[in-house]
């Protein structure tokens, strides 16, 4: 009966041992491992329909490192899920403006606001 009992706690005791050590180790590796640098980020652009819809989410998923891109119609304001390490905001903004929209950062040359359709026009 000793030995039973003396088996079990012995077992018991590894158990809780093993259980330990892979705890801790999942933690250092968990704690090595790179942080995401994805990020959500909001812009105004400018713009009044789908067309614009189209163009200023095309624009902002050209810029390597843009993982998502939604243009609110209503609202006016993008949200981006993007790669903070890959890009930033700004070269998102530069991308947009060179279509044609303004955004809260960048205006738009004249000569690529002019070239977007009547209905794309917004007041400037």
């Amino acid at each position: 009966m000793k030995r039973i009992i003396l088996f079990l706690s012995v077992a018991t005791l590894l158990s809780i041992n093993s259980a330990v050590a892979a705890s801790t180790s999942m933690s250092a590796e968990m704690a090595a491992a790179p942080k995401s640098a994805i990020k959500h980020a909001m812009l105004k652009v400018k713009g009044n329909c789908e067309s614009c819809k189209d163009r200023i989410e095309k624009a902002a998923l050209s810029v390597k490192g843009v993982k998502s891109a939604s243009w609110d119609q209503k609202s006016g304001v993008l949200h981006l899920e993007l790669d903070s390490k890959a890009t930033s905001v700004a070269a998102v903004s530069k991308a947009i403006a060179k279509v044609g929209h303004d955004t809260e950062f960048d205006k738009a040359d004249a000569k690529t606001y002019n070239a977007l359709p009547g209905c794309c026009k917004y007041k400037r």
